[in-house]
């Protein structure tokens, strides 16, 4: 272990990785089953459809955090990137529109967008341009990032993560409908029979989110994992006895054999090129371009951030052995796109891993080999409650806005991309988009005030490119 992660000359230890790889899993297990549910449609495509995805997403997963382990060394996870699974399913929606195919037909030829991204990321990766367009973010603009993905992961937990739903199926989420509530009799009388649960949801919350705290005061390195556990087996109790349900109710029923003949009959390689070229090429090539954007930036702004907060970075901002970690990213989404799933990219909840004391690629390698279990013991995942993985996301997301303290604030080049990237990534959940309008800024601002710099010429053409991407792609 020590030869292959260099432990010691990182400061860590295989016990505390291990606990770091673990930590980043059950923040970001729900993907699991979430990224099957958003890219069959909720079973749009059917069951098979989703038994396939569900595996794709798990292989796909695990495949990338081996890649980022051993190619990198960095203790980043990866997985399908929210959003963007999001998007391709209106895609997949699209061609079930235009060309009047199957959804199983149309996801097919949607597979051939991811195949695509990943071919040029990886020939972008291996020329050393998307390192370069990494050293084309100007410092202030980089420093910003951490602070701005903290406080989308505020946005996460405290918002739109922790969600409960009434009798009718609608959602009500903590933030909005808890504590943006006028009164407690309110929020009773308009969530009706979902309102138990939210109680639940919050006092849950809070007590993995203090017990972390606590346990972090007194330099406990499994803080943020035992915190959530605590926070588990709070719920759990409180399902139980206040509410009157089975937390482990699912398990009973639950099928552990995977279903690998679903994968290899429906998404195993299964690219529909000819329903891909329907759409015509400036579609293709635009939504090509489109998924590219938006994966590189979330993917850099994610890599910069969280390594921000792990004290990876140099004096001048960069982290060594970025192209290692832009191209394990690279192979998880070629990977993702020949067993069926959408773009693989680095997921922002590396972050609690990072601060329950993970440095080397065997914090990845341990979520890596988790995701690959999870295609025999799914069910286990499922069980963590939504309240749990919230206090841990608060708690980082506090954590990660000390970032601010590098930003010069007599500096309005600095400023305000940073301000606008901080409202802008929480509110429209995009790391990528976020980015752009920092770039655009600073680039408005470094030209308005007559400080062309030719190393900012990059700087320059990006923000040019987000432009003509936020107001004239269609």
């Amino acid at each position: 272990m020590e030869k292959l992660f260099k432990l010691k000359e990182n400061g860590t230890s295989v016990k505390t990785e291990i606990i770091a790889g673990l930590t980043t899993f059950m923040t970001m297990a729900y993907i699991i089953a979430l990224n099957p549910n958003l890219l069959t449609g909720w079973r749009a495509g059917g069951d098979d459809l989703w038994n396939a995805v569900f595996l794709a997403t798990c292989l796909a997963s695990g495949i990338a955090m081996i890649c980022m382990a051993f190619l990198a060394n960095k203790p980043f996870c990866l997985a399908p990137g929210m959003g963007l699974n999001s998007f391709l399913a209106i895609v997949v929606a699209q061609i079930v529109t235009i060309t009047g195919a199957s959804y199983v037909a149309s996801y097919q030829a949607a597979m051939v967008i991811v195949l695509a991204e990943g071919i040029v990321f990886l020939i972008l990766t291996v020329l050393n341009i998307r390192e370069k367009i990494v050293d084309a973010i100007p410092y202030g603009v980089r420093m910003g990032i951490a602070p701005a993905i903290g406080l989308m992961l505020l946005n996460i937990g405290i918002g739109s993560n922790a969600g409960v739903y009434g009798a009718e199926g609608g959602p009500f989420y903590v933030m909005r409908d808890f504590f943006g509530s006028l009164t407690a009799g309110y929020a009773s009388t308009t969530m009706a029979d979902a309102y138990p649960g939210m109680v639940l949801t919050v006092v849950t919350m809070f007590i993995g989110l203090f017990t972390i705290i606590i346990l972090a005061h007194h330099k406990v390195k499994a803080a943020v994992i035992l915190g959530m556990l605590v926070a588990s087996v709070v719920y759990w109790a409180g399902e139980y006895l206040f509410l009157g349900l089975d937390p482990f109710a699912t398990l009973a029923t639950a099928s552990w054999v995977p279903a690998f003949s679903d994968m290899v009959n429906l998404t195993l390689f299964k690219f529909n090129f000819a329903g891909f070229l329907e759409l015509g090429w400036f579609t293709a090539i635009t939504l090509i371009i489109t998924f590219c954007m938006i994966d590189m930036f979330d993917t850099i702004g994610t890599l910069v951030g969280t390594a921000s907060r792990a004290g990876m970075l140099d004096e001048e901002g960069k982290m060594p052995g970025m192209k290692q970690a832009l191209l394990s990213d690279s192979l998880g989404t070629l990977v993702g796109s020949c067993t069926g799933t959408s773009t693989v990219t680095t997921f922002v909840e590396s972050a609690s891993g990072v601060e329950a004391g993970g440095r080397t690629g065997l914090t990845a390698l341990t979520c890596g080999i988790v995701f690959l279990l999870c295609m025999f013991i799914a069910p286990l995942a499922a069980v963590i409650p939504a309240a749990a993985t919230s206090a841990a996301l608060i708690y980082v997301g506090v954590l990660m806005l000390s970032g601010l303290r590098n930003i010069d604030f007599d500096a309005f080049d600095q400023i305000v991309p940073v301000a606008l990237m901080l409202i802008a990534m929480p509110i429209s959940g995009s790391i990528g988009h976020a980015i752009g309008l920092g770039l655009i800024s600073f680039t408005i601002i470094n030209l308005a005030t007559g400080k062309f710099e030719k190393r900012y010429i990059l700087t320059y053409v990006l923000a040019a490119i987000f432009l003509v991407k936020f107001f004239l792609v269609a």
